[in-house]
């Protein structure tokens, strides 16, 4: 097993595609002991693209690492009685689920906490009455896809990146520690639920969206420029699309700087009467802004640009394709103690992130990678549950067990 800040913490993960995975994922790479269960033959993300050309999918893969695999058959009684052993087997730092499926079952909290009184139960729902939802369902819910995309258009449009199950998977573990801190001091264990839709309200709100139209101001559609201070797209002599951001003073400062346009800036907030060292009056000014600072990235190489951004600290990037990230990008590479390249199982060699946060004196665990679907359930079952190796070969023979290969 491996070290680290949350190493002898042991984690039962029921889940399925992103936020719970995720939040399982965030302790292993922190070193605990994160034991995902499937039912033989795989859960309902198993296939979840994308996926290479054999099937194998890369998703399951991502959000898999550094736990080990059970695979249990829920349908079966025997198999029912086995997850529930191993969610309230002994130990202080044990008796933890974490879970996105129907709290019933195997997964009831009042019948797991029968067996273990002291239990800690993540259960992540779609919305505060346990029903059904997906980042999908709910974006639509907060009105986002009316602020994203073209200003050219009236369509909502979705973005591609699962921000509510991202948000809700690290929520997810934040619950669980605060849990298990307080069970270490009083003794209690806490069955906490947390919904999708709640934390994509909450976000709105604290983001001042929801205040925003409460005070029944209705925020305009902008593309790609930034909101409530000036940043923009642009694109240089060659074509390159760069993204420039002046949200701060300094960044504003910088930007002016390296584009020598201190002058014209000058004029230009004269003749609106707007003080562009205020965020807000740039922003009233960003079209008239960002002519000025088109016709001076437009004039100039990529390489101009950028030598001239970075002497002067100006705060943008480049746009680029996920190919380029990967083929030429130094921020992913082995130079960057976020990644290293590992031997993936049924993908081979990958490039993969350990945990993001970097814990100073322990630096961070390798990145491991995610298991072979089953690969652990003999040695689980042993460890934990102290079955012999005929006991586990009579369950794997019912199909109450599914091992790797199998």
């Amino acid at each position: 097993m491996s070290e680290g800040i949350l190493s002898g913490l042991r984690v039962i993960e029921a889940a399925a595609f992103v936020a719970a995975p995720l939040g399982g994922m965030t302790l292993a790479q922190m070193g605990a002991d994160v034991i995902r269960i499937d039912p033989p033959g795989g859960g309902l993300d198993y296939r979840r693209w994308p996926v290479t050309n054999d099937n194998t999918s890369l998703f399951w893969c991502g959000l898999n690492k550094a736990k080990r695999s059970v695979c249990i058959d829920f349908s079966k009684p025997a198999g029912r009685e086995l997850a529930m052993a191993l969610i309230t087997a002994p130990g202080e730092e044990a008796g933890i689920l974490i879970t996105n499926f129907p709290p019933r079952g195997p997964l009831d909290y009042e019948k797991l906490r029968a067996k273990r009184e002291d239990l800690i139960q993540v259960t992540i729902q779609g919305d505060r009455h346990g029903g059904s939802a997906v980042d999908y369902t709910v974006n639509p819910r907060t009105g986002l896809p009316y602020l994203t995309g073209p200003a050219t258009t009236s369509d909502p449009v979705n973005h591609v990146l699962p921000a509510w199950d991202l948000l809700t998977g690290q929520m997810a573990a934040t619950g669980l520690l605060a849990a298990e801190r307080h069970r270490r001091r009083t003794g209690q264990g806490q069955h906490i639920k947390l919904a999708l839709e709640d934390v994509a309200l909450a976000t709105m709100s604290n983001l001042g969206f929801t205040a925003e139209a409460q005070l029944g101001r209705e925020r305009e559609r902008v593309g790609n420029f930034l909101y409530g201070a000036f940043g923009g797209e642009f694109r240089c002599a060659g074509g390159e699309r760069i993204m420039v951001i002046g949200l701060t003073k300094k960044q504003w400062s910088a930007l002016r700087d390296a584009l020598g346009l201190d002058a014209e800036l000058a004029a230009l907030g004269s003749a609106l009467q707007l003080d562009l060292d205020l965020e807000g009056d740039r922003y009233r000014a960003r079209e008239r802004i960002a002519v000025l600072v088109a016709s001076r990235i437009g004039a100039q190489s990529i390489d101009q640009v950028s030598s001239a951004f970075d002497r002067h600290g100006v705060c943008w990037s480049r746009y680029q394709t996920v190919g380029d990230l990967v083929a030429n990008d130094p921020a992913f590479s082995d130079e960057n103690p976020l990644f290293a390249t590992i031997d993936q199982p049924a993908v081979g060699r990958l490039r993969v992130p350990t945990i993001p946060l970097d814990f100073g004196r322990g630096g961070r665990l390798r990145p491991s990678p995610a298991p072979l679907l089953g690969e652990h359930t003999a040695t689980v079952l042993k460890e934990l549950l102290g079955l012999n190796s005929a006991e586990i070969q009579r369950l794997e023979q019912d199909g109450v067990i599914g091992m790797a290969g199998t």
